[in-house]
């Protein structure tokens, strides 16, 4: 498959280490298919554990030079990277479309997002701010200064290729940090594509390093295991990130996670039914409801649940789901064949409980990665797609009657990353979204996440935040420093 790049160069096949793009040790390579056709993309170096080393040591040799930079040297350097990602934006949401499958316009849309990270953090990155402390005794001050918490290990997906990995690596950066970064195999060719402009922005060999590879256990395993990498931080599922925690307390690495979610849109009766539906249709269906945050059950009051259904279906069905590269596709495949199976088991399993679907709810006869646009109501708080993260299309529509009801099936979950409420009712507004167990709630919005706000979530859904001035929190050692022996 060949890609229509003004940039040909971006188009990388080699990892990315210490300003080098390489090979594996074995010469090993892994295949990166078009989920919409099926095409060969790329074959791509695959990485272990003993390049994966190399990445680490040559992270922390060039982190020694780099976190003695003034914070505005390296923001020149940050923004420099921005500017080039902006140049070439149409050329990176290409090659996402291509790996990924996302329609194009939503490509475009995740490279300027991805890139707003950067930019934010070339600013914040200059107010690293520290303090000074009153003490007890009069010849002694007590001062609090921040440092980079070392060198940092990055774990991306494969559902947003470039924001996930700029939102890391531009805070690391920013505060003088150097990181190793794993991308999901699915979707390698826009981390490297970032790499390379990395490099052209001048960013200093050895600080931003991509270690690709189909031997995720392998190169995870160095990272968690190996003792120069001090802070790991993951954007994934739950059970993996777990998995990683565990791993990474031999070493005691400072871990931020950002996991599984089980969004509710919780709609009530004096809610603009219109607004609702939009919001809706947009967190549900976006990337084809693969993101972390998208509507997982939709919430209803039992007063306007039929007319939502209604409404809300006549706009589903004027989706087209087909290539990325099709400018009339409103979505488009999912990621794999196993990812189909997934979402389709749970909709069997509904069906079979009970369920109905009012639209789609059978495979997409357009391609092994497609699945369409799915409703299902009569469903029920015991079934799969109540209590598990469907991560697909489908978006299955609960009712409830009281304010109470609703926030305890909001709560009645393992996970609590984002949250949506709709009403017109100021002091239900702070009732439910004071209620309800997430680190992030919508209120009469759905398109939540930007670069100035704090991402992330409670229970099982991780820890730590990402964006905003907190974002740089992660990143950042606290060291308390007395100074004594002065004379009054």
């Amino acid at each position: 498959m060949k890609l229509n790049l003004q940039d040909a160069s971006l188009l990388k096949t080699q990892a990315y280490i210490n300003g080098e793009w390489v090979d594996g040790a074995d010469k090993q390579t892994f295949s990166v298919n078009d989920p919409a056709t099926g095409d060969l993309i790329a074959t791509v170096a695959s990485l272990g554990a003993q390049e994966t080393r190399a990445a680490i040591e040559a992270a922390d040799a060039a982190m020694k030079s780099w976190k003695a930079q003034s914070p505005n040297t390296r923001s020149e350097i940050l923004e420099r990277w921005h500017q080039l990602i902006l140049a070439h934006q149409e050329d990176l949401a290409i090659i996402m479309t291509a790996e990924q499958g996302k329609p194009l316009f939503e490509s475009r849309g995740e490279v300027l997002y991805g890139a707003a990270y950067i930019k934010w953090f070339a600013e914040e990155g200059k107010r690293v701010y520290g303090d000074v402390i009153p003490t007890p005794q009069t010849d002694r001050r007590g001062i609090v200064i921040k440092q980079p918490v070392g060198v940092v290990a990055a774990i991306t997906p494969w559902n947003f290729p470039n924001a996930m990995i700029t939102r890391k690596a531009a805070p690391a950066l920013a505060v003088g940090c150097a990181i190793v970064l794993k991308p999901a195999a699915e979707t390698p060719l826009s981390a490297l594509a970032l790499a390379e402009l990395a490099n052209r922005a001048g960013v200093p060999a050895g600080l931003f390093n991509v270690v690709t590879t189909s031997s995720s256990r392998e190169v995870g395993g160095e990272l968690t295991s190996n003792p120069i990498v001090k802070k790991l931080t993951f954007t994934g599922s739950t059970p993996v990130g777990k998995v990683l925690v565990k791993q990474c307390a031999d070493t005691m690495k400072r871990t931020s996670m950002e996991l599984g979610g089980n969004a509710p849109v919780i709609i009530f009766d004096d809610a603009d039914i219109d607004l609702a539906i939009k919001g809706a249709l947009i967190s549900k269906y976006r990337n084809s409801g693969q993101t972390c945050i998208c509507t997982n059950r939709i919430l209803v009051q039992a007063g306007i649940y039929d007319a939502f259904v209604e409404k809300f279906a006549k706009a589903v069905s004027e989706f087209s789901v087909g290539n990325g590269f099709d400018e009339a596709s409103t979505h488009g495949p999912l990621i794999n064949e196993k990812a189909v199976d997934d979402v389709h088991a749970k909709v069997e399993s509904a069906i079979a409980a009970g369920a109905k679907a009012v639209i789609g709810g059978a495979r997409d006869p357009q391609g092994a990665c497609f699945y369409p646009a799915t409703i299902l109501t009569n469903v029920t708080p015991d079934m799969a797609v109540f209590r598990e993260e469907i991560f697909g299309p489908v978006a299955p529509v609960f009712s409830f009657e009281t304010e109470e009801e609703a926030i305890a099936m909001a709560n009645d979950t393992e996970f609590g990353l984002a949250a949506y409420v709709y009403t017109e009712n100021m002091s239900r507004i702070w009732r439910v979204s004071e209620g309800i167990e997430y680190g992030m709630v919508g209120v009469n919005e759905t398109a939540i996440s930007s670069e100035v706000i704090p991402f992330g979530g409670v229970k099982e859904s991780g820890q730590g935040r990402e964006g905003s001035k907190y974002g740089l929190d992660d990143y950042l050692e606290t060291k308390y420093i007395c100074m004594g022996g002065l004379q009054r």
